[in-house]
């Protein structure tokens, strides 16, 4: 399109251009209501090209008229001319176009449409003029907003908007584009936006028909019987992932437990099969971004390592070798640059007082200031006799009227702060003035105007460090501040109580007549104290002395010229800084008018400043360059502005290198208004050193001012180099002056020992001279390392004998003593060795067409510490009309640039909505406060993009495995160094006791009916806490013949046959089982379906009936009404059913024979269980061990038939079912059972049932306990009210087949310990499937241990111990005692040979109590064989163990057992299937999962897994959708940071959606599969890169 003034537009349409564009800026109009208008105004003028788009080439604008030329520019801008360059915008251009050429497609996030629904519009507030600040200021727009969007079109296309029902094909082609791409070219593509959720199901063209209804069950968990069964090596390497292609079944967001897949389909809706990087067919389109996402990253961006294992931390981290081909200094080394002479002053005075004094006398009716308001008020006018008297009245009042006469509460040298708003400077001219002649110290701050103003709290513990006890403020202002109910000011959050004095005249009382203040010679008392914010927020106070301002103000005096009763304008804030030093400070010393611009008029009148500038022919302006900017802004071709009669345009930030463009635009366009090159006069300075340097005001025909093109890569290694090769990356600079008059000026290394740099090296500016901050107030050490440096040389000799002053300031001094400055240490970040510079990174960003994304210009840019190197976070507010898709694409576009022209990486990538970052006082981004959000994951960000696959260099070297070392040398190895093998037993079963007569639970049972007839076995307690049912022996053995009766006439089955028990937990599940055994049958428990979630949960039922072959149902009739309903047949067909037997009307008669096995290794049983990693696996019990495990459980409890039991375990698998249904027939103990089902309607129900039968003994699950732990949290002093008394239990044992959970056995010990529950009583016991019951902490024996190991260790299968609270140590709890009869060894899972207490290994069980093997569909008994069979291949080898499954590690303690031998403690630290290995290591997924959980507050649950070696990580939110975007920069720092692995993706879900079994255990792997299938609704999904 052609430039806007290559074409004959009139001046109407020019304005009308400038006023759309300007709207357009300030966020009034939307984007494309902008385009419509600007198009409908340009059509008569733009040429027509009939066949093809409209593209009129780019010409360059005439060289004759520099207004012109610039207009193209500043009109349509919204981005802040202090970050704009020419130069710098056409290398971002360039470096685009090279990115380009090897585009990368972005992976958009996937959000919920409720997500999506909350566009920026929402979110948008009016447009807050406010935007503007002392640090950043209102941002402009780059480049033209007339040749942007036709440029795009015509240099790349049109972009790609796909909408979420993209074809899955699409992202595949994509997919395969990106695997031939590097890792670190970012870019923007073609790329699908994908929209993974429920909603989307139907536009994909999946009918929900063919998924899975949604499941409210909290009962079931996940069944899947192929993943075990049709794998033949289930404890080797966790198969592959991706040979599974799940089926679409949405999750409910309660937690779900059970998954029913039904047939497979081809694919998901319109979405094509995809293969993995191992080939093998995924039909997902989840899985089809992750495919993306791990192509993308296939080849790495640095060189690849050589792997070798180190066992030290410290040589853990790759550390960065230095490269001797970067650059470095040359030069000589720098020497100190002295400043002019201080000129002695005719009759000057001897302070600033003295000076006051002298003016309010001889001239009280000259005017001191003028503050400007709107048009609504007259400019208000202080004289210095005005300041002088009311300055005398306040300081009359301020020592005599505030307490009483014997006790003052202010005395000469206390602190004052001193509280005006930004638009009332005289009122604090007389403050300041006032505190100065009462030798009180002024603190000037900010006006608090909410409870939570950003950096409010640091301010006030400024104060009270200070000890500040008054506050001076105006009336007005006071009227303002916030004030409780009874009238009085709001006590801020930090801030000291303070007694508020209004200054203003009418309030304060007239001094005597005698009454004159000793007006002092300047001295080194402290005259007023400026506050500095720091890079981290905290907040400093310097200090000035009388005599170090006394003597600023004459340095600044001779520097600027200063004369008596000139004019200065100031736009600054007068508070602090330059607008202090010159508009407050020098201009009394001078007798100068100042003409005070707030900040207020600047944003309704952008052009007030220079509009005074003619009005008042004044000779000074103090200004920043937003305020240029906001001019160049707000002007339209006005014929009335003047500025000739100024001599000196003083721009306060100078410093910034990116002032330099804001300077070159304002002087073009203002020139031909009076506007003469040399005045513009930029200054550097700081709050420690004051000011530095000021460009002097030039002559006409003198030499310009200096500038330099210098390298940006060079100056990230500290080196100055000029760039003549015109390369992209390039920074110029302009000169800020020489010294100040009387000072010495040298630039000294920012760390380390003061020494001087070299001509040609980057360092921080020191300043040597009276008029300089004196210490940090309070700060003693501090103030030494900033107030007090001596530069030392190479050779470490003193420079000179000055002490200097460190500025913050980063630059050099170039020819002729001037000093350039190309940042500051405040922005500086420090990056794989390299340091930027915040400004730089900001301005390549606003140099990528801003206008469509970014909300006023609003950039922040800071860096975090993460995996021991800081990190650049980018955080900007996004336009309210901004679409999703575009703001990715642009920051694809900032990642391109930044990577281009600083050759580094961006860790985060935020987008805020507008208006919601932080402000300081004058309305920019507060950096430290938005910081601190982003650390607390407060930032609520709309979009972001994390990259630390790119941007992470230093990750751990990987671990290559060991040749293979026999395990033969492994057990000599150990022998030879002392360390005994990992092995450990039980009790000897030696003893005979009265029931091992009898081989078979069934014979147990008629032989307690027969000699203990009426003593209770089973009381079921309900869920009001009161005896339900209860069973005694005899009850037990006839119902149990009825069974036996019922299965014979009615079910006509055969010894042998298998019947499935599904029953509620009760009474009747006992019944049944003993019935079937008296048949001869095989009992297999299932748990019943969930009634209100009938469609999911029965088909699991009828599943484990087919695996199983059970040919006969037993159940209620309640259940056999529910299996026969309509909503049950239309899950499963009712005919398809076995036959179903109902025990509720029994036969009368009894069994005439009762069954008897012949053999006691015939199967008694089949135990179908489902592991974490979602295998349903059956596992056989045989007579023999049945009676064995029992018989090892009632040893070790010491159970007898003269105690109680409390038992409130699931019923249906495991050891929670022989302690439920088998121990007490076994040992005659009477058990209390507690359904957990009841639990949900009454928490307390297993207290208060332990301690109304003052139980002993009792048993629980992790489920079980964590649902008492937080439903009783606040009603523990109720229940101790209610007489809950669990002083008597001995033994509290959790029944799990995980890791112990440390934290959560610790908090139900705090939290019961009221209740007289002992914390020693809390153990743990181990079961698993090859062996139901391992260890049992039992009655005696010692107290179970807790031990603290190295977490880095662990992922190399070693064993280190460490102290408690040493980092990456990691708590665990002994697992019970080994039971009697059982045989503990650890093994090496691959080589099976026997290893050594240090290691750590899978724990093989000897006993007879073992299960016999699994139970197959197939009828192959030898699948899995080795489970049951395994033997070691070295030492002995004759000896069959069972392999549990489950890592861990033996530790002999120093305690001692009941046989009087050293214990032995087994650890489990986790199950050999879960087991993830990355980069060579091996992490245990629950290490993970609670490191995410304590990285948010608001993460209430947490699962990870692996997908090709990409680990995803599934969180749950228990907050608003807004504030799922929080937890991805949390999860992966913290993943990163305690676990040195890259978190590929982050999946926020609802509460509820992370799938549990009834034991509390995590269902990964089905979570992965529902995942991969689109089926977890997600809240929002992120794909780091």
């Amino acid at each position: 399109m052609a430039d806007r003034d290559s074409l004959p537009l009139s001046m109407e349409v020019r304005a009308r251009l400038a006023e759309l564009e300007l709207e357009l800026s300030e966020g009034d109009i939307t984007q494309k209501g902008y385009e419509k208008k600007r198009s409908k105004l340009l059509q008569a003028y733009l040429p027509h090209t009939h066949g093809a788009e409209r593209r009129v080439p780019v010409t360059p604008s005439s060289s004759s008229s520099s207004s012109s030329r610039y207009q193209r520019r500043r009109s349509t801008g919204s981005r802040d001319e202090r970050y704009r360059s020419d130069v710098h915008s056409e290398a971002v251009q360039a470096a685009l176009e090279r990115h380009g050429e090897r585009k990368m497609a972005v992976l958009l996030p996937s959000k919920r449409r409720s997500l999506i629904g909350q566009t920026s519009m929402d979110t948008y507030t009016p447009p807050d003029s406010s935007s503007g600040s002392d640090a950043e200021g209102s941002l402009g727009r780059a480049g033209g907003v007339n040749v942007d969007s036709w440029i795009n079109r015509a240099l790349h296309g049109s972009p790609s908007t796909s909408s979420s029902s993209s074809s899955h094909s699409n992202s595949s082609v994509n997919a395969a584009r990106l695997a031939e791409t590097s890792m670190h070219s970012y870019g923007i593509g073609p790329m699908s936006h994908l929209s993974l959720k429920r909603r989307g199901l139907r536009e994909m063209g999946v009918s929900t028909d063919n998924g899975f209804v949604i499941r409210h069950s909290t009962d079931y968990h996940s069944d899947r019987p192929w993943s075990s069964l049709d794998s033949e090596d289930s404890l080797s390497a966790p198969p592959d992932i991706t040979s599974y292609t799940p089926d679409p079944a949405p999750f409910s967001v309660q937690r779900p437990q059970v998954a029913i897949i039904t047939k497979a389909p081809p694919k998901y809706g319109n979405a094509e099969l995809m293969e993995t990087g191992d080939g093998v067919p995924v039909s997902s389109r989840v899985s089809a971004k992750i495919q993306q996402l791990v192509n993308t990253l296939k080849r790495p961006k640095r060189k690849p390592l050589r792997e070798f294992f180190v066992e030290d931390f410290e040589e853990l981290l790759e550390v960065q070798q230095p490269d001797p081909s970067l650059p470095h200094p040359e030069g000589v080394e720098s020497t100190v640059i002295q400043g002019d002479e201080l000129d002695r002053i005719k009759n000057c005075p001897a302070s600033l007082e003295a000076a006051l004094l002298r003016w309010g006398a001889i001239a009280p009716k000259a005017p001191c200031l003028t503050t400007t308001h709107g048009s609504a008020k007259q400019p208000y006018t202080l004289t210095y006799g005005k300041l002088w008297s009311r300055s005398l009245k306040l300081a009359y009042n301020l020592l005599h009227k505030l307490g009483s006469k014997q006790e003052p509460i202010l005395h000469p040298g206390d602190r004052v702060a001193l509280v005006y708003p930004n638009n009332d400077p005289a009122a604090f001219m007389v403050a300041f003035y006032g505190c100065l002649l009462a030798e009180v110290v002024p603190v000037p701050i900010e006006v608090p105007l909410t409870k939570k103003d950003a950096g409010s709290q640091q301010i006030g513990f400024l104060l009270g460090s200070c000890g500040v006890a008054v506050a001076l403020t105006s009336d007005a202002c006071h009227k303002g501040l916030l004030k409780n109910t009874s009238g009085d000011i709001m006590q801020f959050k930090g801030w000291p109580k303070l007694l508020w004095v209004l200054s203003d005249s009418r309030h304060l009382s007239k001094p005597p007549r005698e009454y004159f203040p000793l007006i002092k010679d300047a001295n080194n008392d402290t005259a007023y104290i400026e506050y500095k914010t720091c890079k981290d927020g905290s907040v400093l106070g310097i200090t000035v002395t009388r005599m170090a301002m006394f003597t600023h103000c004459q340095t600044l005096t001779q520097t600027c010229g200063y004369t008596e009763a000139e004019t200065i304008v100031n736009v600054l804030d007068f508070k602090k800084g330059i607008g202090l030093w010159h508009s407050v400070q020098t201009s009394v010393f001078n007798m100068l008018h100042v003409v005070s611009v707030p900040y207020a008029l600047m944003k309704v009148n952008p052009l007030s400043w220079i509009q005074n500038i003619g009005k008042c022919k004044a000779k000074v302006a103090c200004v920043k360059s937003r305020d240029l900017h906001w001019a160049l802004m707000a002007h339209r071709d006005q014929t009335d502005t003047n500025m000739s009669s100024l001599r000196m345009l003083l721009i306060a930030d100078g410093s910034n290198p990116w002032s330099i463009s804001s300077c070159d635009a304002f002087l073009n366009v203002f020139q031909s208004m009076g506007l003469k090159s040399e005045v513009i006069c930029p200054c550097a300075g700081s709050p420690e050193a004051l000011t530095v340097a000021v460009r002097r005001p030039q002559e006409s025909g003198c030499k310009p001012a200096g500038r330099g093109v210098l390298s940006m890569t060079n100056l990230s290694h500290g080196v100055i180099r000029v760039d003549t090769g015109e390369k992209l990356s390039v920074l110029t600079l302009q000169d800020v002056g020489t010294a100040m008059p009387g000072a010495m000026v040298c630039v000294i290394k920012p760390e380390g020992v003061p020494q001087v740099c070299k001509t040609d090296e980057i360092g921080e500016i020191c300043v040597s001279s009276v008029a300089t901050g004196m210490s940090y107030y309070g700060l003693m050490g501090m103030s030494k390392n900033t107030f007090e440096v001596s530069p030392v040389s190479s050779d470490g000799g003193l420079v000179t004998d000055c002490v200097f002053v460190r500025s913050g300031l980063l630059g050099f001094v170039g020819p002729c003593g001037m000093v350039f400055v190309s940042g500051s240490l405040e922005g500086l970040m420090q990056v794989g060795g390299r340091k930027h510079n915040a400004d730089d990174i900001i301005a390549t960003a606003l140099a990528v067409e801003p206008m469509k994304f970014i909300y006023r210009g609003r950039t922040v840019v800071f860096s975090v510490t993460v995996l021991y190197d800081e990190r650049i976070v980018l955080v900007a507010e996004q336009r309210p009309d901004s679409t999703e898709e575009e703001s990715y694409q642009w920051m694809s576009r900032v990642l391109q640039a930044i990577d281009g022209i600083h050759q580094v990486g961006v860790y985060c990538l935020a987008l805020v909505p507008a208006n919601t970052l932080p402000k300081t006082p004058l309305g920019g981004i507060h950096l430290s406060e938005t910081k601190q959000l982003f650390l607390e994951g407060a930032l609520h960000p709309c979009s972001i993009l994390m990259c630390p696959h790119s941007c992470i260099t230093n990750l751990p070297k990987p671990r290559q495995k060991q040749p293979e070392v026999g395990p033969a040398s492994v057990m000599v190895g150990n022998l030879v160094a002392g360390k005994r093998m990992a092995q450990a037993s039980g009790r000897d079963l030696s003893n005979i006791d009265d029931n091992e007569q009898f081989l078979f639970l069934s014979e147990v049972l008629q032989w307690r009916a027969q000699t203990t007839p009426d003593h209770i076995l089973y009381t079921l307690i309900n869920s009001r806490g009161a005896v339900g049912s209860s069973l005694t022996c005899i009850q037990l053995h006839k119902k149990a013949e009825k069974i036996a009766t019922l299965l014979y006439e009615r079910g006509q089955l055969r010894d042998g046959d298998h019947v499935a028990l599904v029953y509620p937990p009760g009474l009747d599940l006992i019944a049944a089982f003993y019935g079937c055994l008296y048949a001869g049958c095989i009992p297999i428990t299932v748990r019943p379906p969930h009634p209100q979630n009938i469609s999911t949960t029965l088909p699991t039922v009828k599943m484990i009936l087919e695996v199983s072959r059970s040919v006969c149902a037993m159940t209620t009739q309640a259940i056999s009404k529910l299996l026969k309903s309509k909503d049950a047949s239309v899950a499963v067909d009712f005919k398809s059913w076995p036959l179903i037997l109902e025990t509720d009307d029994l036969p009368k008669r009894r069994c005439p024979l009762l069954y008897k096995p012949c053999d006691p290794d015939s199967l008694a049983y089949l135990d179908f269980s489902v592991s974490t990693t979602g295998m349903l696996a059956g596992v056989k019990m045989s007579h023999s061990g049945t009676s064995a495990l029992c018989r090892s459980i009632k040893l070790q409890c010491e159970l007898y038939p003269s105690r109680e039991v409390a038992v409130c375990l699931d019923p249906y698998c495991g050891l929670g079912f022989v302690l439920w249904c088998l121990c007490s027939v076994y040992a005659g103990q009477q058990s209390v059972l507690i359904s957990p089902m009841d639990l949900e309607v009454n928490p307390a129900l297993w207290l208060q049932s332990v301690s109304h039968f003052k139980v002993r003994d009792t048993f629980c699950s992790y489920s079980v306990m964590e649902l008492c732990t937080r439903s009783l949290s606040s009603l523990t002093d109720s229940l101790k009210a209610r007489g809950m008394d669990l002083t008597r239990v001995r033994s509290c044992v959790v029944v799990a087949e995980e890791r112990p959970r440390v934290s959560l056995t610790q908090s139900f010990c705090k939290l019961f310990k009221d209740v007289g529950l002992h914390p020693r009583a809390v153990s743990t016991a181990f079961g698993c499937r090859v062996n139901l019951a391992v260890c049992l902490q039992g009655t005696s024996g010692p107290d179970p241990t807790t031990v603290y190991v190295d977490m880095r260790a662990l992922r190399h299968d070693r064993v280190r111990l460490v102290e408690r609270g040493s980092p990456h140590s990691l708590p665990l709890m002994e697992s019970g005692k080994v039971l009697p009869g059982v045989r503990i060894i650890i093994a090496n899972p691959e080589t099976k040979g026997p290893i050594g207490d240090s290691h750590l290994g899978e724990i093989w069980v000897h006993s007879p109590q073992s299960a016999c093997g699994y139970f197959t569909v197939l009828g192959e008994e030898n699948v899995r064989s080795d489970h049951f069979g395994a033997r070691l291949s070295f030492g002995d080898t004759q000896t069959v163990w069972a392999r549990t499954g489950y890592l861990g590690f033996l530790r002999r303690t120093d305690l001692t057992d009941a046989n009087g031998e050293r214990h032995d403690a087994l650890y489990v630290v986790g199950a050999l299937d879960e087991v993830m290995e990355l980069r060579g290591m091996k992490y245990h997924p629950i290490d993970i999962e609670m490191s995410i959980i304590r990285a948010h507050r608001n993460i209430t649950e947490c699962a990870v897994f692996t997908w090709t070696n990409l680990l995803v990580v599934v969180v749950e939110l228990d907050g608003s959708e807004q504030e799922a975007l929080d937890l991805v920069p949390m999860v992966t720092n913290v993943v990163l940071e305690e676990h040195y692995l890259i978190v590929g993706v982050v999946v926020v879900v609802d509460t509820g959606v992370i799938p549990i079994n009834s034991r509390g255990e995590k269902q990964r792997m089905h979570l992965r599969d529902g995942f991969l299938a689109d089926q977890l609704d997600p809240i929002y999904v992120a794909y780091n890169m």
